[in-house]
């Protein structure tokens, strides 16, 4: 029986249900171009696109798909770019061709675009001019036929204020150049146009990549749809119009940056501030110049702002709007956030598999540190693991869901497929590998992830909930926790602490932990606290515990 317990707080104004879109996402930039010819669609470094120009780029580059590189139907083209107007051009590019999106995480190296290209059969990158280093390699090994290198810099207004950031401000395109490399303004200019898009709904629109917990990472096959359903759920769950403005600093390679900071905003028609890597100061002076009216982040970047020495001085007043996903925002932050913006961040809970989104905090009613209730047409339960059984409410179990975002599949990966979901009340459900629990009023929680657990003398320890504690200390700016060996617990819990800025010279192993031990039950207490500069991130702002955890095994076997 599906869970409705969440009825109880659906938003206020916003339908059970929605009509899905029966078009493509290129369908989504074209209605909006011709409706809002003239708005401005994008804003980079001083530069403006209209969505007249966007979608007059998106043809020229669809056509020189199309007709000089002979990309077809079906094709799987490779965006290995970050944040800029040429990734969003390229972007609806593929769709338009009626090829299929990989999205590539800017962060990718030899191994893994190698990877990417064996794995979908890729012939054609898109990418920006400071990866060609990387990329070029995988032209030369014969596994892609050309590239179209993007110079961000041609994007940006040439008298702008706030540089590029790092080297990417000095790149010329005149300096693009290598094995089967195109520069994207020839590719423009060289352009025919494009055959009429034939593809339709049902057809596979983009491939991200999921890291999962093993192995290399798998493409999970999206359609045109089952995207379709974030973006324009998402626009339905938090009405959004022309007149917003989205600060896009969430990398657009990764689902919830491509839905909430990209699909979104073009389907509602507003203006995007682009943003190609994170800078706290810049992205308060975007706000205050474009008055910005939507923010979705990672809690890493709202932990960032909030820590920053300036934050009280920052004009944030025009933020209607701020919320996101990926990792759990810690109580302290959150209210930091409130007494700098009067606004709740609403946070969120999806996979690559689902697209972004299967639930949201209802905007009426959100929930601090909480994953939100399941949103329009989605069915999501907690079940036993190991038995698949369904669990009464209350109960830590593994989030599973079913819906119309749920993915089709791994590319080329029948078996996993077929493992990563299974049959209850006569619908397939996806299995997260989450583990959660549904509270009286349908909120649903995560504990963690399945293999992520501390086992401590027989206590259970979850490292996000004792993270989550741990961001309450005046002087730690971030933590991640993980598991290390004990000769007399089995296992005990591990902090890998970044001190505040100010506190980088004072703050004691010994202060930390008699600290967690007046907060916090002493057999989730952090025994050992190693302090260090960063925290590993992925590209889109997570914090790499696996990494953490392996590098703890390692020196474990070392001893």
């Amino acid at each position: 029986m599906m869970n409705r317990l969440h009825m109880q707080v659906w938003p206020q104004g916003v339908p059970e249900t929605v009509t899905w879109p029966d078009g493509t996402l290129y369908d989504n930039l074209a209605k909006t171009a011709r409706a809002h010819a003239d708005r401005p669609a994008l804003i980079y470094h001083g530069a403006t696109t209209t969505y007249a120009r966007l979608n007059a780029e998106v043809e020229k580059l669809a056509g020189f798909l199309q007709n000089t590189l002979g990309v077809s139907k079906g094709d799987r083209v490779l965006l290995y770019m970050q944040n800029s107007p040429q990734f969003v051009v390229g972007y609806y590019a593929i769709l338009r061709a009626d090829a299929v999106v990989v999205p590539v995480n800017p962060m990718s190296r030899h191994a893994e675009l190698e990877h990417f290209a064996r794995d979908t059969g890729a012939n054609v990158a898109l990418a920006g001019q400071e990866l060609l280093p990387y990329i070029t390699p995988i032209v030369q090994e014969g596994l892609l036929s050309h590239v179209v290198a993007a110079t961000y810099a041609e994007a940006a207004s040439p008298d702008r204020d706030i540089p590029l950031p790092g080297e990417l401000d000095s790149l010329r395109s005149a300096d693009a150049t290598g094995p089967g490399v195109i520069r994207w303004a020839d590719a423009l200019e060289r352009a025919t146009p494009p055959e009429p898009h034939s593809a339709t709904r049902d057809d596979l629109a983009v491939i991200p990549y999921s890291s999962g917990t093993t192995g290399q990472p798998k493409g999970c096959m999206h359609s045109h749809f089952t995207v379709n359903v974030t973006a324009w759920g998402g626009v339905a769950w938090n009405p959004s119009d022309e007149t917003d403005v989205s600060l896009a600093v969430l990398p657009l390679f990764h689902v919830t940056g491509m839905q909430a900071c990209m699909n979104g905003p073009i389907i509602a028609g507003g203006a995007i501030v682009l943003m190609t890597r994170w800078n706290r100061d810049a992205a308060a002076t975007l706000i205050a110049r474009h008055k910005v009216t939507r923010w979705r982040s990672i809690s890493t970047m709202a932990i960032d702002l909030v820590n920053s020495p300036n934050a009280t001085s920052y004009d944030l007043s025009s933020l209607t709007a701020i919320g996101g996903g990926g990792a759990a925002m810690p109580e302290a932050i959150a209210k930091k956030l409130h007494d700098l913006t009067g606004l709740d961040y609403i946070e969120g809970y999806g996979l690559s598999e689902t697209m972004a989104a299967t639930h949201i905090n209802p905007v009426t009613a959100p929930r601090r540190q909480c994953l939100g209730i399941p949103v329009f047409d989605v069915d999501s339960r907690v079940v036993n693991p190991e038995t698949l059984q369904e669990l009464p409410q209350g109960d830590v179990g593994e989030i599973v869901t079913h819906g119309p975002q749920v993915f089709l599949g791994y590319w080329g990966r029948p078996e996993e497929t077929e493992k990563s979901s299974f049959e209850m009340d006569g619908k397939r459900f996806f299995r997260t590998g989450d583990l959660g629990y549904i509270d009286p009023k349908g909120y649903f929680y995560m504990v963690d992830r399945v293999k992520r657990m501390i086992n401590a003398s027989g206590f259970k320890v979850w490292p996000a909930e004792v993270e989550a504690l741990m961001h309450h200390h005046p002087d730690i700016a971030e933590v991640c926790i993980i598991g290390t060996r004990d000769p007399r617990r089995g296992e005990t819990v591990k902090a890998v602490v970044v001190p505040q800025d100010a506190a980088r010279d004072t703050l004691t192993e010994k202060a930390v932990i008699d600290w967690c031990r007046s907060e916090m039950a002493a057999y989730k207490c952090p025994t050992i606290v190693e302090f260090t500069d960063a925290l590993p991130k992925s590209g889109s702002g997570k914090v790499l515990w696996r990494e953490l955890q392996e590098r703890e095994a390692q020196k474990e076997g070392a001893a």
